[in-house]
């Protein structure tokens, strides 16, 4: 298992460490100062879905209901250019559908309403509450969970890791602005199973070296660690987001958020699985002996209880009188 090639990790961990840093600080940066485009899930509102017989003309569906005044017109295909999804920060309204398919249909015949919902804001409040506490346990189990089956540091590496990979997930969607809804929060949560099921991995890998390993060279133990696990890392990495692109290509507006999402998460979980996690090792400075159980020190025979002494020599002269 030592004969693979290793490569220096650990080596360029400083410039990891720095652009990690700058990642985490323009996240956080955009979430304060742009914040999220939050969904229909979150916000509350209309959604009203419209079929045409022809591709419709997204521009000229946004400019007429803009010009009727109502609020936060967000207009896209769904799926394919003769579907339309309309969002809109509209109150509760029965007869909406109806009135915007009037409206479209002065430019477009041909046009018909499949759908008019209409989600409730308290609703959406709720929602984004659940999930923002979804994640807090989510992370602390995970912590739990490792600091049992590895060893403390190993822990407080995974925990920094997730925590890293979610603030870039969200701070792509706050700085891209797409819409962030239910989906994207799932996708949110599956960064979190997939990046720890990497970081696992490795830690798993670098606690077998540690052991096994004749070598007190932390760095040098974290890089073959590293090293003999990159395959299957890229691997997985790789055929995983071949799915997500075509998903995010093909699968239709409904889940492209999802996808894409995803698709960041896998690469940047890649990532911290290599960078993030072990580099937090190598700062808290791991060691062979938080890996090694202590044993057990051998008793001194000159600590040994005298009424010890004459009960084992008792026996050896009992064996000896058998013999005989």
């Amino acid at each position: 298992m030592t004969d693979v090639k290793v490569l220096n990790f650990m080596g360029k961990r400083t410039y990891a460490l720095v652009f990690s840093v700058v990642l985490l600080i323009v996240s956080i940066g955009s979430l304060a100062i742009n914040g999220l485009n939050f969904g229909l899930d979150f916000t509350g509102g209309v959604q009203i879905e419209l079929g045409f017989e022809e591709a419709a003309n997204l521009d000229q569906i946004r400019n007429t209901l803009n010009a009727q005044g109502y609020r936060d017109v967000n207009v896209k295909f769904f799926g394919n250019n003769t579907d339309v999804l309309i969002n809109m920060q509209e109150d509760n309204n029965p007869q909406l559908g109806e009135q915007v398919l009037a409206l479209v249909q002065q430019d477009q015949a041909n046009v018909q309403l499949r759908r008019n919902e209409f989600v409730g804001p308290q609703v959406g409040e709720e929602l984004a509450n659940n999930g923002g506490i979804g994640m807090i346990v989510a992370l602390g189990l995970v912590m739990i969970y490792i600091a049992f089956r590895f060893q403390f540091k190993f822990a407080v590496g995974a925990v920094t890791a997730l925590i890293h990979d979610v603030i870039i997930v969200i701070g792509f969607f706050s700085i891209t602005q797409m819409a962030f809804d239910l989906t994207v929060l799932a996708a949110v949560l599956a960064v979190i199973g997939y990046s720890l099921n990497d970081t696992i991995v490795v830690a798993d890998r670098i606690r077998e070296n540690f052991r096994v390993i004749r070598r007190d060279d932390t760095e040098y133990l974290i890089n073959i660690s590293l090293s003999q696990t990159l395959g299957r890392t890229l691997i997985t990495s790789l055929t995983t987001l071949l799915v997500l692109l075509a998903l995010a290509l093909f699968g239709g507006e409904l889940i492209r958020g999802f996808a894409v999402a995803l698709m960041v998460g896998v690469g940047i979980g890649t990532y911290s699985s290599i960078y993030v996690s072990a580099n937090i090792l190598m700062l808290m400075k791991l060691t062979k002996e938080d890996m090694i159980p202590q044993e057990k020190e051998a008793i001194d025979t000159d600590e040994v209880p005298t009424w010890l002494k004459d009960i084992e020599g008792d026996e050896d002269e009992t064996l000896e009188d058998q013999k005989q």
